[in-house]
């Protein structure tokens, strides 16, 4: 499923009367199965994206497409996961995992295989009768993720997923993310402010300009492995591409 933003702005009005204007006339695709990262200064509307292409804000002008068909509310064939994993505490790994599907009245011999076979690609067998609190900050967010792609999103929509962990889990679970996704063919959004995190992951990279965001540049990572972000970090060219990044917002911040 392909998604695809047609002139997007979306403004909001502040307590004090005034009208904010988030992201501007903002135009982009992405398709089926591609992995997409959007990167650019604090507050220039990344999440707002995220949160339009969930169906969770209307544009005020302009239009969001999934597969050709205008998105006006959330719908299942989109999965978000944040920053933080939002496992509920009382119940264990699997019925976490199988939260969604219970909510969308899936049979319980069906969820439990869907879950069971989530855990089994996000590398938690075995772990199944956890809960939270026994498990590393590291092993949460693949709990997350599996819940994320039980309800089998066509869009996996990720807002900064890795950026409370250590650099070593952060590593680890960027590899197992990305073999996960790359595995199931799901297109994928994600938003980071790590620069090596985006071209490592991605196979195009969306710049924003400060706020209002709009997309200043494209880039295309044409590099190898992108479903082994281990093995993409050995290329010397990850660093050019990074610096080729660092340098677009270096020159948004002195233009603003």
């Amino acid at each position: 499923m392909g998604l695809e933003y047609r002139n997007v702005t979306k403004q909001f009005l502040t307590n004090d009367g005034t009208v904010l204007t988030a992201v501007n006339q903002v135009s982009f695709h992405i398709a089926e199965g591609e992995f997409v990262s959007v990167v650019g200064p604090s507050g220039c509307g990344k999440s707002t994206i995220l949160s339009m292409t969930a169906g969770l804000y209307q544009p005020t002008t302009g239009e969001v497409l999934l597969n050709g068909e205008l998105v006006t509310a959330p719908n299942s064939k989109v999965g978000f996961m944040l920053q933080k994993d939002l496992l509920l505490p009382w119940r264990n790994i699997i019925t976490n995992i199988e939260f969604g599907l219970e909510a969308r009245g899936v049979s319980k011999a069906e969820r439990r295989e869907r879950a069971l076979s989530e855990l089994k690609h996000c590398h938690l067998a075995g772990f199944e009768n956890h809960y939270p609190y026994q498990l590393s900050g590291g092993m949460r967010q693949r709990a997350a993720l599996a819940r994320t792609l039980a309800i089998d999103p066509a869009i996996v929509l990720l807002d900064e997923p890795f950026s409370a962990l250590d650099a070593q889990t952060k590593m680890l679970l960027q590899n197992s993310f990305a073999s996960t996704i790359k595995e199931t063919a799901k297109t994928t959004l994600l938003i980071t402010h790590d620069l090596s995190e985006a071209v490592l992951m991605s196979d195009r990279i969306l710049v924003l300009s400060e706020r209002p965001g709009t997309v200043i540049a494209e880039i295309k990572v044409d590099l190898p492995h992108r479903e082994r972000p281990l093995e993409r970090r050995k290329l010397a060219e990850v660093n050019d591409y990074a610096a080729e990044l660092f340098q677009l917002l270096k020159l948004e911040e002195k233009a603003a």
